[in-house]
C-alpha cells in the first residue's frame, strides 16, 4: 500500500511541474505579444524610403525564387520528354 506521504510527494511534484510549464508558456506568449507590438510600432514609424527598400528586398527574393522554380520546371519537362521518347523507341 502506498503511504500518504508518497501520495503527497507525488501531488506536490506534479503541481510544481504544471505550474512551471504554465509559467513558461505564459511567459512565451507575453514575449511574442511584446515583439509583435514592437514590430507594428517599427512599421508605423518607418519612412517611405525604408518601406521601399524593404519591398525591393522582398521582390528580389521572390524573383530569385521564381527563377529557380522555372529552371526546375524546365529540367523536369525536359526529363519527362526524354523519358517519353525513350519509351517510344523501346516499343
Amino acid at each position: 500500500m502506498v503511504s500518504p506521504q508518497a501520495v503527497r510527494r507525488g501531488i506536490l511534484t506534479a503541481s510544481i511541474t504544471i505550474i512551471t510549464a504554465t509559467g513558461a508558456i505564459y511567459g512565451a506568449g507575453l514575449k511574442s505579444n511584446h515583439e509583435l507590438k514592437q514590430e507594428r510600432k517599427r512599421r508605423q514609424e518607418a519612412t517611405p524610403e525604408d518601406m521601399i527598400t524593404q519591398l525591393e528586398a522582398v521582390r528580389s527574393n521572390l524573383v530569385r525564387e521564381k527563377t529557380e522554380l522555372e529552371i526546375k520546371i524546365a529540367k523536369f519537362t525536359a526529363r519527362r520528354i526524354g523519358n517519353a521518347e525513350e519509351n517510344k523507341g523501346a516499343r
